[in-house]
């Protein structure tokens, strides 16, 4: 699908639904959708960016995945979710104040407290230091925990986060599924 930009920018605001399967083991936690994810429905849905392709080459999804959309039922089937700390849609996360990154994480506790995955995987080491005030954390397995759900600190797949390549992405990807049990190790 192509879009104009003005056609991307009337979605900024635009909420997309959660990828929750039934059996949640790993869920991924994005910042917030960018203009695509909004316009499309699908979560890293931006051409450039390197979530699906990190996610094969971590063995999460198979080779022939290779949109949002071919990802979505594997996801599912293999128990694995997307979520946002914001939920509203915009050109950049430079866009959300702290007030909104505060309260996603509030509302995030609550999504894992019903939801109960194994595992919970901020993509960002910015964003979960700001949502989670943690100022000096580092990316990794923490040592906090949500609920009863591991958690980890995975790099952001957004092309602006140059210094990570499509392997390094899979690597730390790879790590949280292994422990929640999505892939062996």
């Amino acid at each position: 699908m192509a879009f104009t930009r003005a056609e991307l920018e009337s979605y900024a605001g635009r909420t997309i639904p959660d990828l929750v399967p039934d059996d949640l083991r790993l869920l991924f936690v994005g910042i917030n959708p960018g203009l695509m994810s909004a316009a499309t429905g699908l979560h890293f849905a931006f051409a450039g960016n390197r979530f699906y392709p990190a996610l094969r080459v971590a063995g999460i999804i198979p080779d022939d995945a290779f949109t949002a959309a071919d990802a979505r039922p594997v996801l599912l089937e293999q128990g694995v979710g997307i979520t946002n700390i914001v939920a509203r849609a915009s050109a950049g996360a430079d866009e959300l104040t702290q007030a909104e990154l505060l309260e996603g994480r509030r509302l995030l506790d609550r999504f894992v407290q019903q939801h109960r995955p194994k595992v919970v995987a901020i993509a960002g080491i910015t964003s979960y230091r700001s949502a989670f005030g943690r100022r000096t954390a580092v990316a990794g397995r923490q040592t906090e925990t949500i609920g009863d759900a591991s958690l980890w600190v995975v790099p952001n797949p957004s092309g602006l986060n140059a210094h990570e390549t499509v392997d390094s992405l899979a690597t730390a990807y790879r790590a949280a599924a292994v422990e929640a049990g999505v892939v062996q190790s």
